[in-house]
């Protein structure tokens, strides 16, 4: 049920338990408070009591949910599945819901903010060091947010940077990745409509690339077309540009086809390769490059 739940949901295993705990302690909270409001009516438990009571939590619980969401950190999840649950019953959002930080401030525009922004999806394999800068990059834009971080490897130090900036995350499994869909209908139930990859080690299949055409970037830490391929990432990538004493390196932005670093070229930027150089350093003269060009190239294509 819980595999269920976090694949459903988008979400890590912290994530989830502190949404069942949010849950359980929000129930508790508007039953409390809807029994001691009634206390202050006089009224006996009778057959009214109990339809009062229950009008009373029914219109509690956004609310109380919300307040404990807050110190628990998933504040941003249970506004968004509130906005859907009032959604569905086709009324507006509750009036008392708490705005964030350059938000909409009518119901037409918050529409428009879950709707009809860009959500783009990082996929990521590692620590997340490109997605921790692009994440920080579009914190404040209005029209452009990240809404999902895809990643293959359980425990990833990405996914402890997407549970602290509350952005849902999703763990995918080989088979169903390859074989049974490629999660379109995780991405679809999330909005999403670019995808970048920032250090994700997988190939991408077929049905994905169809799904997104030209809306898949990713970042290679070489000048491609050379050192680019299978099995070219990471340090592999600097002991190789090293070994054959090049004099210069650097990143390459460019589109996702069907094959390892091929797609059409975006965007280069470039550092010299010194003789004292070890795949250590340049990887660190890599990552500033990285780091600095990487979310000003993806603002540059979303807002062609």
């Amino acid at each position: 049920m819980f595999k269920k739940l976090k694949k459903h949901w988008g979400v890590n295993g912290l994530n989830l338990a502190l949404i069942i705990i949010t849950f359980a302690l929000g129930g508790s909270l508007c039953g409390y408070a809807g029994k001691k409001l009634l206390a202050l009516t006089g009224l006996d438990k009778n057959l009214l009591w109990v339809v009062l009571y229950i009008l009373l939590i029914t219109i509690l619980w956004p609310l109380a949910v919300i307040v404990v969401s807050i110190p628990l950190g998933q504040f941003g999840f249970f506004k968004k599945y509130i906005i859907r649950v009032f959604k569905r019953l086709g009324t507006s959002s509750p009036a008392l819901l708490p705005k964030e930080k350059g938000e909409a401030e009518t119901e037409a525009d918050l529409g428009s903010v879950y709707n009809d922004v860009i959500n783009i999806a990082i996929f990521a394999s590692g620590a997340g060091s490109n997605a921790k800068k692009i994440i920080e990059h579009f914190s404040s834009s209005k029209n452009i947010r990240i809404g999902l971080i895809v990643c293959n490897k359980p425990g990833a130090g990405v996914l402890h940077i997407a549970a602290a900036h509350n952005i849902p995350s999703l763990i995918i499994e080989k088979e169903t990745y390859f074989k049974a869909g490629a999660y379109l209908a995780e991405l679809k139930e999330h909005h999403i409509n670019f995808i970048v990859l920032a250090g994700f080690l997988w190939k991408l299949p077929e049905a994905l690339i169809s799904a997104y055409p030209k809306k898949i970037i990713n970042i290679h830490p070489a000048l491609l077309p050379k050192y680019g391929g299978k099995g070219m990432y990471g340090h592999y990538v600097h002991e190789a540009v090293i070994a054959n004493k090049e004099k210069q390196s650097g990143i390459t932005i460019h589109y996702v086809d069907e094959k390892y670093d091929h797609g059409a070229v975006i965007f280069q930027a470039f550092c010299d390769v010194e003789d004292n150089d070890t795949p250590e350093s340049l990887a660190q003269k890599i990552h500033v490059l990285e780091h600095r060009h990487y979310p000003e190239v993806i603002a540059g294509l979303l807002k062609k």
